[in-house]
This record gives structure tokens, C-alpha cells and sequence, in this order.
């Protein structure tokens, strides 16, 4: 055989080849053309033999060397991962943004059989963090409260002469996890039916209603209770006077339920607990009581301060009893919930969106002065319009607005944000006018403080992949809520870029915008034109329409998961010593040896090792005792071993038995995950 033939089969240079081959145990002058055939085979099956070892010794020494670098690594210079001093085995993943069965198998390795819902404390956290290369660090409890707004409002009214504050109705904040009843509550208040109406039973918009209770005006304030809008959550906590907080006794303190507890708390708002679905045959009053007191929030009838009122909202039990519990409240917080009706009208945004046929239309709740029909309308220093009409929460047309009043204000320029300080100004030559060719496309871009984002976009990789997404809502509280949810998404091989975003209904532009930067046109509780529908399907653009969050974000999940690789984790089992090898069988060995390290079980993968170097693999077929199978064998046993490999054991080698498993890498969301 030619040599440069021989060097192409093995894919070597043929100058590489002449030089290793002396090592190999096969000499043959520098010059040498051709060779013996015969010699030709033996040096083929002799090369791979060789580059086998090769790639074996690598792969060792990257585990080991990955490990040896965790262990070296000095705990101040190891990446730093916040944890609560009680914490998930999930959320823990989460802020490791590590899959959970990884997360898993190091517990267990540490003794902790824990499933993926179970809380482990900060000390232990703190040592399976170290062990995965991590330095943790306790976490507080407080919120980051951006408090502007209302600050504004504060200042505001602190400003006006204290003769002209009067009582004002109490803005009373629903909050809690989802589903736990708490749009059904202000049903059985209003006795209407909200609920019917909203997509899959979960509120999507903040919504505002007043009642009326032993002749005293109450506003109520139903916040969404889904993971995604935790921004306007904690905005409904924002514009509130008191507090609803609704936990279900059927399934206790939930992810939301916390969150809730510390947007309370941080925003130092009085509250009342609801404890819903006592008509449920799980119900368990105590046991949730129990969990609530884990937050320092202790009931009366348990020698506590906090007043917890039991419900039925389904069958309307005792919703008497918490409307006069609020009353309670009301009434010992009274002196605080005060405004001046004579002054300019000031509120917050609690709403908006861009209707088809009357353009920007946003819901403010006004907290100090009365707004009337005709008064300009200032947010952040601009003019965004004028008031023509204002409809209250029944749709009944209203002339003017007093404190805690929330109307339905069509007028607007521009959509304001949600969140944003509406004012009507002293002198309006004081604002700013804003240029605007098209109200509603560019509603969201002008005035919304909104990034158009990329998802883990510190990642400067060439080779992750980005699903590109073009967004339209119908308001722009959805809108944050879906950006802000694809925000925490992280992922170091692919991630979401959102192309282009906006309110209002889907429209050609969007489908060719989409068309060009290969985006999945997305509609959110709004519907595409016919033209778009029509275009969409002649440019082949995939375009999408929802009106359930969650689904938006299971179905982005779905996409990127089709471009993640898997990564592999390995696991050492246990080290075993060859003593003896009896025999050659078909594929294998039979060998005898002893356990020096924790234990070994059929079908485990296998390292052949003799002295510093790595010289096969294989796989355990079967474990033996004399006779007998054993399913497994301990450290110190000595048994024989039917092993599956090319590589012939010697007395002396050492056989490393571990497990590998390829596990798809999971989507980390910040405190929540999907999948």
C-alpha cells in the first residue's frame, strides 16, 4: 500500500505518520513509499487503537480539570448567586440557571433526596452552590419599589392647604396568586361577572370598580395574579389605601401569594387576608393560617394583628363580614385617606390602549383634585391631549371626576404608559407638545419607557441563535408584561429579539416587517387585517394570535427548545480493581477483581485505566458472586465482572464505572419556570 494512501484512510499528514509510527512499534526507512499490506492492516488497527486512548485521556482530563477548577477556585472569585434563606429546589435551578435534574443529582450526591417543589435552607444551598462552582449569598426580602409616581402625588397634595383636604374613598388593592379567587371576589361584591369574560379565567388587565357599603364609596383595584405582571401588580399596590390579599385554603401560600405579601408590606399598605374556597372539601383554614405565620402575618384568633377573614366567594359566604372588616380599616386609617377635590386633577394610568375606533383610550385613577370634560391632560411635562368624555366603570358617561373616582378617559393624543403621572396643569403653555403623524402605531414607541429587547443580550456568542418575534397588543400593560416575561428568559445558546413591538391589530407593514428580519408575527388580544392574513400567507410569515399569556410563552418555549443542544452530565459511580482475567468471551471479559470505591451496577459505563493512563472503555454487563448475579456491589467486595469492551484488562488496572446522560439544557425564567 502507497504511504499517502495509507495516510489518507487514517487521516493523518503523511509526515505525522513516518513519525509516530517508531512509537507505535513499526520502522520503516524515511524515504519508504510503499509498505507490506499485511503491515499496512496491523498499523491501521494499531493507530486507532492509539487515537482511542487519545481521545480518551482528553475527555478525562477535561472532567477532572472542570472540577479541579471549581475546587482551586477561591470562594470570594466564584460567581455570586442570591438565594432567600428558604428556597425551592426549582427557583434554586433557576438562579443557578442550571437544569434541575442537575441541581437534583447534586443533592443527592450530598445525601438530600429532595423532589422539585422542596424548600432547602440557606446553609445547604450555600454548599451545593460551592460544589457547583457558585458563592452564595442571602437575600433580602425587600422590593425595589420605584415609588416616583406617587411621590409626585404625595408632594402634591402636601403642598395644598390642609383646609381643603376632605375624606376621599378608600382605594382598596385585590392581590394573591392566580386563580385563587380573586376576580370572583369582587363579583360576589359587585354582583356582576367579570370573570366570564376574561380569557382562560385570569385576569390580563388591572380593572377599577366602586360599591357602595353602608353608604360609603369604595374602589376597588383587581390586580392580574399571573407570574407575568408582576410590574403591574405591584403598580395596583402603588395607587392603593388598603389592601385585599386572597389565598386559597385549598392550596395554601403560593409563589404569587409571597410576592404579594412583600409588595404589601414594602409599599407599608394596612391589609386584610381573605381566606378563599372554604366551601372546598380540601380546604384547611389552619393549616394555611400556619403557613402565613411562617411571614410573621399572624391571625387574631391565634393572638395575632392580622385580621383574616374566611370566604366562600363561589357561594358568597361571608362577604358581608369582609366588607365591614374593610370598613374597620377604613375607619382607623381615615385621617390618612384624604385629597383636596378643589385643586387640578392629578391620578395614575391605571389602563391603556389604543381602541380601533376612538384611538388612544386610557383608564386614570384620580387621587387628588376633580377632573372635568374639557381639562388638558399633562404626563412627564407633555401635552397628551385634552378630555372629551369620561365613563366610569358601569360605562356611564361622567362630567366630572372627584378622589378615588377611576374613569375611562378618551381624549388622549398619545396612549399614556401604565403607571405614568397624569396632571392637569396650572398654566398649559407649560407643556411640551408632542409631533405625532400616527397616534396609534406610535403610541407605544414615543411614550412607553420600553426596550425594543433581546433576551440575555450580555451574551456576545456568534453562535447563538435568536428566534426573532414581532409583537401587537391591544394595551400597553400587556404589552410590558410580555416583554418583561421574555426579559427573564436565559438560555446560552439561543434566546427571543423582539424585532418590533406596538398596539392596535396587525397590518401589512407588520407582516412584511416580519417577512424581512424572519420574525413570527405575534397578536395579543388583538385580531390581523385581512389584507395581513392574506400577505402572511403569500409571504409564508408564521403568524400567531393569543389571548392567554401563558400560551404565548409555552409556544416561544416550544421554538427554542427545537434549537438547543444537550449537554452531557456525567456521574462517577465507583472504582474497581482487576485481580484476575479469567477469560476472553464474545465482545468482552470475565475479570474478578475488588470494589475500592462506592459500588458498582450493571449496565455502567467503564474506564479501563492501567497506571496513568486510560486504555479502553466498556460497559458492565453483569455482576457475580460465586454463582449468583448480584444487582449490586458494595465497596470492599471482591466478585467478578462480565465486561463489555475491546481493550484486554491486566492485574493491576483499575476500572472507573460512572453514568453519562444527555439532558436537554432548560429555559432559566427568573424565579419562574414553564416547562
Amino acid at each position: 500500500m502507497n504511504i499517502t494512501e495509507l495516510a489518507r484512510r487514517l487521516r493523518a499528514n503523511p509526515e505525522e505518520l513516518r513519525q509516530k509510527l517508531p512509537e507505535l512499534g513499526f520502522s520503516f526507512g524515511r524515504k519508504a513509499i510503499k509498505i507490506d499490506t499485511k503491515q499496512a492492516h496491523k498499523i491501521i488497527e494499531a493507530w486507532s487503537d492509539m487515537k482511542r486512548k487519545e481521545r480518551l485521556a482528553e475527555k478525562v482530563e477535561a472532567q477532572k480539570a472542570l472540577a479541579q477548577r471549581k475546587k482551586d477556585t477561591p470562594r470570594e472569585e466564584l460567581e455570586e448567586v442570591r438565594v432567600t434563606a428558604i428556597i425551592t429546589v426549582r427557583d434554586f435551578a433557576s438562579r443557578l440557571q442550571l437544569p434541575v435534574p442537575k441541581l437534583m443529582q447534586e443533592l443527592m450526591k450530598n445525601g438530600i433526596l429532595a423532589s422539585i417543589n422542596q424548600e432547602i435552607d440557606f446553609d445547604t444551598a450555600s454548599i451545593i452552590a460551592e460544589d457547583l462552582g457558585f458563592r452564595a449569598e442571602l437575600e433580602g426580602q425587600e422590593i425595589d419599589n420605584d415609588e416616583e409616581g406617587i411621590e409626585k402625588i404625595l408632594e402634591s397634595v402636601e403642598k395644598e392647604d390642609s383646609a381643603n383636604l376632605v375624606e376621599r374613598p378608600p382605594v382598596v388593592v385585590v392581590m394573591g396568586h392566580v386563580d385563587h379567587g380573586k376576580t370572583r371576589l369582587l363579583d360576589a361584591i359587585r354582583n356582576t361577572n367579570i370573570i366570564d369574560t376574561e380569557a382562560g379565567g385570569i385576569t390580563q388587565h388591572i380593572g377599577a370598580y366602586q360599591v357602595t357599603r353602608k353608604d360609603q364609596q369604595i374602589t376597588f383595584i383587581d390586580t392580574p395574579g399571573h407570574e407575568a405582571f408582576t410590574v403591574m401588580r405591584s403598580r395596583g399596590a402603588k395607587v392603593a389605601d388598603i389592601a385585599i390579599l386572597v389565598v386559597a385554603v385549598d392550596d395554601g401560600v403560593q409563589p404569587q401569594t409571597k410576592e404579594a405579601i412583600n409588595i404589601i408590606k414594602s409599599a407599608n399598605l394596612p391589609f386584610i387576608i381573605a381566606l378563599n374556597k372554604i366551601d372546598r372539601e380540601q380546604a384547611n383554614i389552619e393549616r394555611v393560617k400556619g403557613e402565613l405565620a411562617e411571614f410573621d402575618l399572624v391571625s387574631e384568633d391565634w393572638g395575632g394583628k392580622t385580621i383574616m377573614v374566611p370566604i366562600s366567594a363561589k357561594q358568597e359566604t361571608n362577604i358581608d363580614n369582609l366588607l365591614d372588616m374593610l370598613l374597620l380599616v377604613y375607619d382607623m386609617e381615615k385621617k390618612n385617606i384624604v385629597a383636596n377635590p378643589k385643586r387640578k386633577a392629578i391620578g395614575t394610568v391605571i389602563e391603556s390602549n389604543v381602541d380601533p375606533g376612538t384611538g388612544p383610550v386610557a383608564t386614570v385613577l384620580v387621587q387628588s383634585g376633580t377632573l372635568k370634560i374639557t381639562d388638558t391632560l399633562g404626563v412627564r411635562g407633555n401635552l397628551f391631549g385634552r378630555v372629551r368624555k369620561m365613563v366610569d366603570f358601569s360605562g356611564s358617561d361622567l362630567k366630572e371626576a372627584v378622589p378615588s373616582t377611576p374613569v375611562k378617559i378618551i381624549g388622549w393624543k398619545l396612549a399614556p404608559a401604565v403607571g405614568d403621572v397624569m396632571e392637569v396643569p396650572k398654566n398649559v403653555k407649560d407643556l411640551k407638545k408632542i409631533k405625532s403623524t400616527d397616534m396609534s402605531l406610535k403610541a407605544t414607541e414615543e411614550v412607553a419607557s420600553m426596550k425594543v429587547l433581546t433576551t440575555d443580550s450580555s451574551s456576545d456568542s456568534e453562535e447563538k441563535k435568536f428566534l426573532n418575534i414581532l409583537i401587537r397588543s391591544d394595551v400597553l400593560g400587556s404589552l410590558e408584561a410580555i416583554l418583561g416575561m421574555l426579559d427573564k428568559i436565559k438560555h446560552e445558546d439561543v434566546g427571543v429579539k423582539v424585532v418590533q413591538k406596538g398596539l392596535g391589530n396587525i397590518t401589512d407593514a407588520d407582516i412584511l416587517s416580519a417577512e424581512a428580519s424572519g420574525a413570527i408575527a405575534i397578536g395579543f388580544n388583538v385580531v390581523p387585517t385581512t389584507s395581513a392574513k392574506r400577505l402572511a400567507r403569500e409571504k409564508k410569515v408564521d403568524l400567531r394570535e393569543y389571548k392567554i399569556i401563558y400560551k404565548l410563552f409555552e409556544d416561544i418555549l416550544v421554538d427554542l427548545e427545537k434549537h438547543v443542544p444537550s449537554e452531557t452530565v456525567i456521574t462517577e459511580h465507583g472504582i474497581f480493581e482487576v485481580l484476575k482475567n479469567f477469560k476472553k468471551i464474545d465482545g468482552g471479559y470475565i475479570i474478578g477483581g475488588r470494589v475500592k470505591k462506592g459500588k458498582l451496577i450493571p449496565d455502567l459505563k467503564l474506564r479501563l485505566k492501567r497506571g496513568d493512563e486510560y486504555v479502553g472503555e466498556g460497559i458492565i454487563k453483569s455482576l457475580q458472586l460465586g454463582k449468583s448475579e448480584m444487582k449490586e456491589a458494595n465497596e470492599g467486595q471482591e466478585i467478578g465482572v462480565n465486561y463489555k469492551g475491546k481493550a484486554s484488562p491486566e492485574e493491576g488496572d483499575l476500572i472507573e464505572a460512572y453514568t453519562e446522560e444527555r439532558i436537554a439544557k432548560e429555559f432559566i425564567l427568573e424565579g419562574i419556570n414553564l416547562r
